[in-house]
């Protein structure tokens, strides 16, 4: 897979992006404004505390979130040159599956557990393909065997509780994979497994992306995103504070809130003694501060910290930054 982007518009481009959720104590805003790009052929990741707004942005791409209570009341989703908020229904369940491809977090929620795996998987061919019950059965049997799970008659024959949770979360890959769409969204694809079977469905992916294939990564773990991303986006309470390139990032975290992530990555050399936290707690939703979100937890809090919103993205080197920290005015010079 190539991972620099060309002089090809993005696969996906999303702009000013706000997302709604109505509550019993009034509307919640769970995405804020938010803007990024995803070029063709190119690993993206979203990263942040579970809550801040990750899962809600992804599934607003193929426009999965439930209607009602949710809401997307502004912003663009462009994909392919077209904007996906636009289209109707009709037009956007012909691009779910054929062209964006979604893997999610937990398999058995997404996996039917009254019909067969076989089932399930012929059905995403005969959605988008004019083929026979017996060949997309056997496409759906040459997938099983791609992704790793042995005896596929046997398999597309079974429900899924009779598979492991390995097996399942492999099932859903193939599902995602089976029309080669352009883009892949992955859901936290690995947190319900343990440490061999996340590190064996990261090189299955890696494996079946090229450089028609664009993903989007979303996870809360800073290990998975440098093993499988070029650029990445830092989340914090609905709104992003930081993207970049994911090995510029790594080396000079500039939001304070990416610094202390960063901190927070265990690593064979470091002293655990001198691992650290983020003190404190994600503001509400519902009640957040007028400041900056981040402004109680954050060690370098500034006066204007808590009275302003955080400034708008804004470059500095190769990487983006929403911070008061990057966006003070040198000091005027005395005489």
């Amino acid at each position: 897979m190539t991972d620099h982007a060309t002089a090809q518009p993005p696969l996906v481009q999303v702009k000013d992006l706000c997302v709604d959720f109505q509550t019993e104590n009034g509307w919640l805003r769970a995405v804020d404004h938010l803007s990024f790009a995803i070029p063709r052929g190119t690993t993206f990741g979203l990263v942040g505390e579970s809550g801040c707004g990750k899962t809600v942005t992804a599934m607003s791409i193929p426009r999965l979130v439930p209607q009602p209570p949710g809401r997307i009341s502004q912003g663009e989703i462009i994909f392919n040159g077209q904007d996906l908020l636009k289209l109707p229904a009709t037009a956007m369940r012909a691009i779910r599956g054929k062209d964006i491809g979604v893997i999610f977090q937990e398999p058995m929620t997404a996996l039917s557990p009254l019909h067969r795996i076989g089932e399930q998987l012929a059905e995403v061919i005969h959605i988008h393909r004019q083929v026979s019950r017996k060949d997309a059965l056997a496409s759906a049997g040459d997938w099983l065997l791609r992704v790793g799970i042995p005896d596929p008659a046997q398999r597309l024959r079974a429900y899924p509780f009779e598979l492991s949770g390995g097996m399942r979360q492999r099932v859903m890959i193939a599902m995602a994979m089976i029309l080669r769409p352009q883009l892949i969204i992955a859901d936290e694809p690995t947190t319900a497994l343990d440490v061999t079977i996340q590190a064996q469905i990261l090189d299955l992916m890696r494996s079946m992306l090229d450089e028609h294939t664009s993903l989007l990564m979303i996870t809360h773990d800073m290990g998975v995103i440098w093993e499988m991303c070029s650029s990445m986006a830092v989340m914090y309470a609905s709104r992003i504070v930081e993207t970049g390139p994911v090995r510029e990032l790594f080396a000079n975290p500039l939001h304070p809130y990416t610094r202390g992530l960063m901190q927070a990555i265990p690593a064979i050399q470091r002293d655990a003694k001198r691992l650290s936290h983020i003190p404190g707690q994600v503001p509400s939703l519902l009640n957040l501060p007028a400041g900056c979100a981040f402004a109680d937890r954050c060690p370098h809090v500034m006066p204007q910290c808590r009275l302003n919103p955080p400034p708008p993205l804004r470059p500095v080197g190769k990487q983006h930054v929403a911070c008061h920290l990057h966006n003070a005015k040198p000091p005027a010079a005395t005489t």
